[in-house]
């Protein structure tokens, strides 16, 4: 939702001074102008405390992603210091005209226990670091170009998550001015009660907020489709309403054919509602509306639209890799598209409510989100005796009902999850507390189903809890689908979390064998290895086959994440040690995309299996010169119908997908009861192939016509590097990001797989180093730098506009022996 008020508010860098004009503009971005500083601070709160030597920041900023990486800190949290005391400050001034508005702050999330204070003036506390909230400053403000100081404290504390959380005020933050009759904070809740391919009713409660004397007021609403055509506008209607009061006003109205939302087109109607007293519109207020029609059924999955969809999912961290926790717009994006380009159709917001940015994106990318609210409910979790637990009395309702009303206007979101693994399973009374917040968010938004995710599906059956949520969601139990439903016919179900299976992008280990861990930090790419939960995506995709009554999964997980470097550091769920025994790895291997983007050779396995455009990929790469003479298992994912392999111009025969199953080795909780340890997958073909150097190639077939071949070849010495960007004109708002993909190549520009080279960057012009990357799991060389070493041969330099500055951006970069042409982006 947007917020609209009667004034323009313009800022002057330096002091943020505003100025006030009579027009109608959106809330106004509160991002600019902080200073940051780090450790216990006295006094910080008020207005003539010194700040002089502080560090100059815009937010969102993470302050834990500079580093630097330090075995004082857990490699479970990535390393890096996420605990700690941190303040932000911020000096404004407000014109003598906005005195009588109200005026509020709004915080998308802080990372975390935030206090804030308003020249000197605590208005708020809030423990939960994942979670937005507004606060009245009006009864403390200066005007006449008198200053305002606001400042927030933060104290993230240590063994707070299980993974890296960041630190600081890592979202986006908002200043509201209003009028007396303004519509409420996240004051709007549409709905469609009934949705036909030809009609749909829809229903719209606005919480309209008087902070004045009584007063009558005309509401009126105007729908507009995407392209800004206005399809609904309905007359004004008198409400009264009583000195300092709210009120909760509801209107139907009728929309005749519309245009359905969905994952294929992801169409968008805005409703601009209107608030006017005295004839002059106080107030205007946006609330976006996709019409669609969901429906879950126990022994047919999920439908969309009167269609039966597959949820195709992935399990997503809110981190961005090398720039932290920030939320930035198009690091986001980039996430998501992405993840659609693998075929994911949906994301779980693993494990606490997304960004707004997440939740806009996937509304307009036709992305389907399952938005989650806590880790953990009452009952600690052994690696976090400073998680949620804590505040979860105090805070969970309040919690769970801002997550929902600040995201249930969006389409995008089909299902609410409140709690993922929750100790609460293993005790007698754990279904209370599911039924409790199962309860508030029905109360919430009763338009949606609540899941839970399940480890212990024993226990919550047992202890009732799967009976207190709609959906029943099974973390890494595909053996037991089949047992569940036929015990309980009438649950829905879905996989809300599945393989685990951990890679390395570029890195091969002989023999092909399942391993614990493996002396070079990384895991190989063959995919097979995992913790003792976990198994290869094709033990999923089998069961999900065997049981349509699941409605699809979500994989663990999209992408590689900060912290978590399982399967080396520690044993999951041990007590409260650090994870550092196997340093310098400090980020996850579970994602089938890398920390920086690239693809690894899962991505192509989920994507031969969610796709319908021909493809086909092989690997390892053909770069072995120790092995000449053994043989190298050669795989190769499609979605074709056949793939025919080639080593050096010669055939090694068609295989057939389905047919010529390719044996792997399995092994994992629950499995010995099939009997399987030499598992045959009809999701992959195998060849086993004596190593020469040379070119590996594959060919698709589809009826017997190529649709789809690659080709890898031996590469020979390290000359040049390529630099890529992905796109090569930004925005000059100061966030905007290209990512400078870089290829290490021969002289035939082949990839060279081993290469490692240092790079240093060179930027210069209307643009700035935002961070650098490479993928690696297992290195302490920072992210905020010039410089990056190759990674099985490839590193990403991430580049961020300069705020105001439009023109060319000048990109190079210099390696020892490469040869590496600059190239020029441009900022608008």
């Amino acid at each position: 939702m947007m917020k609209f008020n009667r004034l323009v508010l313009l800022f002057v860098l330096s002091t943020f001074t505003f100025s006030a004009v009579s027009a109608d503009t959106e809330s106004i971005s509160f991002n600019d102008g902080w200073k940051f500083s780090k450790g216990k601070m006295v006094n910080a709160q008020k207005n003539d405390f010194d700040d002089s030597q502080w560090q100059s920041v815009t937010i969102p900023h993470d302050w834990s992603i500079e580093g630097p990486f330090d075995t004082k800190y857990n490699a479970r949290n990535g390393g890096l210091p996420v605990f700690g005391d941190g303040w932000y400050r911020k000096e404004f001034t407000l014109p003598k005209n906005t005195q009588g508005k109200h005026v509020s702050v709004t915080f998308d999330a802080a990372m975390n226990n935030s206090n804030v204070y308003i020249n000197g003036h605590l208005v708020g506390h809030r423990p939960f670091g994942y979670i937005a909230f507004e606060y009245d400053l009006t009864p403390y403000l200066n005007y006449d170009d008198k200053p305002n100081v606001i400042a927030v404290s933060l104290s993230p504390e240590n063994f707070s998550a299980r993974w890296y959380a960041g630190a600081g005020l890592y979202r986006n933050s908002w200043l509201d001015i209003n009028d007396d009759i303004h519509v409420a904070k996240w004051g709007t809740f549409v709905s469609t009660p009934k949705v036909t391919p030809t009609y749909a009713q829809v229903k719209l409660e606005t919480k309209i907020n008087n902070k004045g004397e009584a007063a009558s007021t005309h509401v009126r609403h105007v729908v507009r489709n995407l392209a800004g055509d206005t399809v609904i506008e309905t007359p004004n209607i008198i409400h009264k309403l009583a000195a300092n009061s709210q009120k909760i006003v509801t209107q139907l109205f009728d929309l005749a054919n519309p245009i359905l939302w969905d994952t294929e087109n992801p169409h968008l109607y805005e409703i601009e509602t209107l608030i006017s007293t005295n004839n002059v519109i106080v107030d205007r207020y946006k609330t976006p509306l996709g019409v669609r029609h969901i429906e879950f059924k126990a022994n047919d999955g999920f439908w969309l639209n009167w269609r039966r969809v597959q949820i195709q999912g992935v399990c997503l961290h809110h981190d961005n890799g090398p720039l932290g926790a920030v939320a930035n717009h198009r690091a986001i994006e980039r996430k998501l598209q992405i993840m659609k380009d693998m075929g994911a159709n949906s994301i779980r917001t693993s494990h606490n409510p997304p960004s707004p940015e997440l939740v806009k994106l996937a509304d307009e990318m036709g992305i389907l989100l399952q938005v989650e609210s806590f880790d953990v409910w009452e009952i600690e979790k052994r690696t976090v005796v400073n998680g949620y637990q804590k505040d979860f009395a105090e805070w969970h309702e309040q919690d769970l009902r801002d997550m929902i009303r600040q995201n249930r206007n969006s389409p995008s979101i089909i299902m609410w999850s409140t709690g993922n693994e929750i100790m609460e399973q293993g005790v007698e009374d754990g279904w209370k507390v599911a039924k409790t917040l199962t309860d508030i968010a029905h109360d919430e938004d009763p338009t949606r189903l609540v899941a839970a995710g399940f480890n212990n599906p024993n226990g919550a059956i047992k202890n009732k809890l799967a009976d207190e949520v709609d959906i029943v969601g099974l973390n890494y139990k595909p053996t037991l689908y089949d047992d569940i439903h036929k015990a309980h016919p009438n649950w829905i179900k879905l996989a809300s979390e599945t393989s685990s299976v951990t890679s390395t992008r570029g890195k091969y280990h002989f023999p092909m064998e399942k391993y614990s861990t493996h002396d070079s930090r990384y895991v190989t790419s063959y995919d097979i290895v995992g913790p003792v939960w976990a198994y290869p995506p094709d033990i999923e995709f089998e069961f999900l086959e065997r049981n349509p009554e699941v409605m699809g999964e979500y994989i663990w997980t999209g992408f590689d994440y900060l912290g978590e470097p399982t399967p080396y550091g520690g044993k999951d769920h041990s007590d409260r040690g650090y994870w550092n025994h196997d340093w310098p790895a400090r980020s996850s291997s579970f994602g089938a995309v890398d920390l920086v983007g690239f693809p690894k050779d899962r991505f192509y396995l989920y994507q031969s299996q969610w796709t319908d455009t021909p493809m086909v990929h092989v690997l390892p790469h053909w770069n072995w010169p120790t092995m000449i003479g053994q043989t190298i298992p050669v795989f190769a994912y499609t979605n074709a119908e056949e793939v025919e392999l080639f080593v050096n111009g010669k055939s090694f025969g068609r295989k057939i997908k389905g047919v010529d199953k390719a044996s792997l080795p399995v092994s994992f909780k629950r499995w010995d009861g099939e009997n399987r340890p030499d598992y045959k997958t009809p999701y992959r073909l195998r060849w086993d192939v004596e190593y020469q150097p040379g070119e590996l190639k594959v060919v698709a077939y589809k009826q017997g016509k190529v649709v789809s071949e690659k080709v890898i070849k031996t590469a020979g010495e390290a000359v040049q590097a390529s630099l890529s960007p992905d796109r090569n004109i930004i925005d000059a708002d100061g966030y905007d990001l290209s990512y400078v993909a870089v290829e290490v190549l021969d002289e035939q520009g082949n990839l060279v797989p081993t290469a490692e080279n240092k790079i240093r960057f060179f930027v210069e012009g209307a643009g700035e180093i935002a961070a650098v990357g490479n993928g690696d799991s297992a290195t302490v060389e920072p992210f905020k730098a010039d410089y990056r070493r190759a990674f099985s041969g490839k590193a990403m330099l991430i580049v961020k506009s300069i705020k105001g500055q439009s023109g060319e951006i000048k990109i190079s970069a210099y390696a020892d022996g490469l040869n590496i042409t600059p190239i020029t982006i441009s900022a608008k």
